[in-house]
């Protein structure tokens, strides 16, 4: 098989669990702005309009708050097949066989664990929903833009990501957080060293800066305080605005993350202790003072290395 095989194309869904059902709903579409798309026993699936992914976000009932899986795209079931004998090859726990997926939109996929026991799905072939640009002052999220997760071992994460699912270095934040992408947005996925292997945030990308400040603006109206931002990163180049769902798990806003040329990028090394690095605008104050010690979890996640229900 070729050193270049690079199966994933884009992120597709996050799968959380969370004690308060009910509660979750009402806080992802009636604040957050999600769209549920189809809904089971203890399960809905969230949407948006702006995005032909059949859902981004899958919220299920359960006793635990726990990240369930987490969602990538292949091209083809070609290479879903392709994927599945390199991890047989490579002895990487496999949670299910490639077949005709069951959630909504269908497709072809199968399900593993990352080293650090976090559930991946990769599928292909899955059904297409109708879509339509977002209006102007439209302050919801247009698609699901990144997850980041936290790792004891950031270069031996990294290393699987790179050698098993084709991911590509776009920067490093000094040498504890590192940017990987799948195509030309410059990250899909963030890896961070930290005392814990745990969900570090999930990221919902707005339609432009309007939008975003809206919405983070109908967040604060709300009673949801920013953990850090307003403000701009400086490796990606997007807008943040941080928040605690009602769960205690980091979600945030953001728009404008860069594209990159990948045939002449070069990654950078960004040092963290500039401001500049942290926040361009200097709107959101320094991370140390909420954001770290939130994110650097010392427990890891409920759920490490057990399928998901569903």
């Amino acid at each position: 098989m070729s050193l270049a095989f690079r199966p994933i194309t884009h992120l597709r869904h996050v799968g959380i669990a969370v004690p308060s059902y009910r509660q979750a709903v009402d806080f992802y579409q009636n604040v957050w702005g999600l769209t549920p798309v189809a809904q089971d026993s203890g399960v809905t699936f969230f949407g948006t309009p702006a995005d032909p992914e059949h859902y981004i976000l899958r919220v299920r009932e359960d006793r635990q708050k726990r990240l369930d899986l987490i969602a990538f795209a292949a091209d083809s079931p070609t290479d879903v097949d392709l994927l599945a004998e390199r991890l047989i090859d490579r002895q990487i726990k496999i949670d299910r066989d490639p077949d005709k997926l069951s959630t909504p939109g269908g497709g072809y996929g199968l399900r593993f664990f990352d080293p650090d026991g976090r559930l991946i799905e990769v599928s292909a072939d899955v059904e297409l929903r109708p879509y339509r640009q977002l209006e102007a002052k439209e302050s919801i999220p247009q698609k699901l833009s990144h997850v980041v997760i936290n790792t004891t071992n950031v270069h031996a994460t990294k290393a699987f990501y790179e050698d098993v699912l084709g991911f590509r270095l776009s920067d490093w934040l000094g040498d504890f957080m590192c940017f990987m992408r799948s195509g030309p947005q410059h990250h899909i996925l963030a890896i961070s060293q930290a005392p814990s292997h745990s969900l570090n945030h999930i990221s919902f990308e707005m339609r432009g800066i309007d939008e975003y400040m809206r919405g983070t603006g109908r967040m604060i109206r709300h009673g949801h305080r920013p953990l850090w931002g307003p403000g701009r990163h400086g490796a990606g180049d997007n807008t943040f605005s941080y928040f605690l769902d009602p769960f205690d798990n980091i979600i945030e806003y953001t728009t404008e993350l860069e594209i990159v040329d990948e045939d002449t990028w070069e990654p950078s090394v960004y040092d963290p202790a500039s401001p500049d690095t942290q926040d361009q605008w200097g709107t959101g104050g320094a991370m140390t003072e909420v954001m770290l010690p939130i994110m650097l979890k010392t427990r890891d996640d409920v759920g490490l290395w057990t399928p998901s229900p569903m």
